[in-house]
């Protein structure tokens, strides 16, 4: 058994597992399509993981989508579309053209001689996209976003596009002002008990939050995701001291909750000082 396997190794034991002769009975009946939602799940996994600072996890995390790839390259292959190496292939010639600044030429042996401008960076990047959408017959400003994106990934991102076109609020105020208009359309849409309405206008208020954090240059998944798990801690403490009651929250009268919800709050504020 060698000392540590390789790519090759990897690759290999791919091609096993998907062998008709010996292989895999699960891995032999899947497809592109019946994958993906482990490849979903294995990147949220990462992202746990990286958010948690756990590094081992990391490290296995990594592995697993790293094999999502593999997975997908090994169901190329026998299609004859493309194989592992042409993936890396196309990657890193796609890399070299998205970095000029640093791969003078193309060339990925070439090194930039001076300064370079983060803002400049931006820019080029933008106008690099715009030409390989072109290439591509992506003529639509939002056409290569993935639908599959999370909503709120997708909102940014599509937000993003539209602003460098010029399709954006001049300031966050402005932004603001946009949210109390939609929360108002969504409190008439509450009125009327219309739900096809209030679904509508639930989403545009959601959208245009976004909008705003995108304007104080927040990352709206990253602060929403923060707020899930201050939530998931101040409710453990909750159920903490209740337990320690006898009780759960089942049993427990909102207003109990409630007190114990704003002791959380204290205490966080106390160990943050």
């Amino acid at each position: 058994m060698p000392e540590q396997y390789s790519l090759e190794d990897l690759l290999y034991l791919m091609s096993r597992l998907r062998d008709p002769d010996g292989g895999c009975p699960w891995d032999l009946k899947q497809d592109f399509l019946s994958i993906t939602g482990s490849t979903v799940e294995e990147a949220y996994e990462l992202v746990d993981a990286i958010r948690h600072n756990d590094r081992d996890h990391i490290e296995e995390e990594l592995g697993d989508v790293l094999f999502q790839t593999i997975f997908y390259s090994q169901l190329a292959r026998e299609n004859d579309w493309f194989d592992f190496h042409q993936v890396v292939d196309s990657l890193t010639r796609k890399l070299i053209r998205r970095h000029p600044h640093v791969f003078p030429d193309g060339d990925l042996k070439t090194r930039f001689d001076g300064d370079i401008d983060v803002e400049q960076v931006r820019r080029q990047w933008d106008d690099i996209k715009l030409a390989e959408r072109a290439e591509k017959s992506q003529h639509g400003l939002l056409d290569d976003i993935p639908d599959a994106l999370p909503a709120l990934i997708r909102a940014q991102k599509m937000q993003k596009r539209l602003s460098s076109v010029g399709f954006d609020w001049d300031s966050p105020l402005a932004a603001i002002s946009k949210l109390k208009e939609e929360l108002a359309e969504l409190e008439d849409a509450i009125a009327n008990q219309d739900a096809a309405n209030i679904e509508e206008e639930m989403g545009d208020l959601l959208f245009c939050c976004v909008n705003i954090s995108r304007h104080l240059k927040v990352d709206a998944e990253k602060a929403l995701g923060m707020t899930n798990h201050k939530c998931e801690q101040r409710f453990q403490f909750v159920e903490n001291n209740l337990q320690s009651q006898g009780k759960t929250p089942e049993d427990a009268t909102l207003m109990e909750m409630d007190d114990l919800w704003e002791q959380s709050k204290l205490k966080n504020k106390l160990q943050s000082q």
